[in-house]
């Protein structure tokens, strides 16, 4: 199978990724978030602006993250790494397009469509997404941490 290939596959297939945020001193903080996606580039999730990760994106942009089976035996593993630029949605046109990827896939598992009103004013949840500036997957050539890069594009 291509790495592009598994790119897709494994995001596809991950409810959660692992999104690695710093505050403005550089500490570290890591966060399981439910993810919707497009094209394994653009990820959207909610969340409260009062989380650690969402402050740690208000000042520092800059993130990680990672998707990968965390059911997989003991050395059989594979994720996906991506470096990437998160951001609040605040346009309304980019909070619907956002919204509707979000909602169908929150369909596809169980959850509900999530609208506007969900994610303004008093309700203590925003619309975040970041977009990936690049993708590895691990070589599997018995090399530690040996990462080739993919694109699934």
């Amino acid at each position: 199978m291509k790495p592009d290939e598994i790119v897709r596959g494994i995001v596809d297939a991950g409810l959660y990724m692992v999104l690695a945020t710093a505050d403005a001193e550089g500490r570290p903080w890591s966060s399981p978030v439910y993810f919707a996606h497009v094209d394994c580039r653009e990820f959207v999730w909610v969340s409260s602006p009062e989380v650690r990760h969402s402050r740690n994106i208000a000042v520092r942009p800059e993130v990680g993250i990672c998707v990968f089976d965390t059911s997989a035996p003991i050395g059989t593993g594979q994720g996906v790494y991506m470096s990437a630029v998160a951001e609040e949605v605040k346009s309304p046109d980019a909070a619907e397009r956002a919204l509707e990827v979000f909602s169908r896939r929150s369909l596809q598992h169980g959850g509900r469509v999530w609208t506007l009103d969900d994610v303004r004013g008093e309700t203590g949840i925003r619309l975040y997404r970041a977009v990936a500036e690049d993708h590895s997957i691990l070589a599997k050539d018995g090399r530690p941490d040996h990462r080739i890069p993919a694109d699934p594009g």
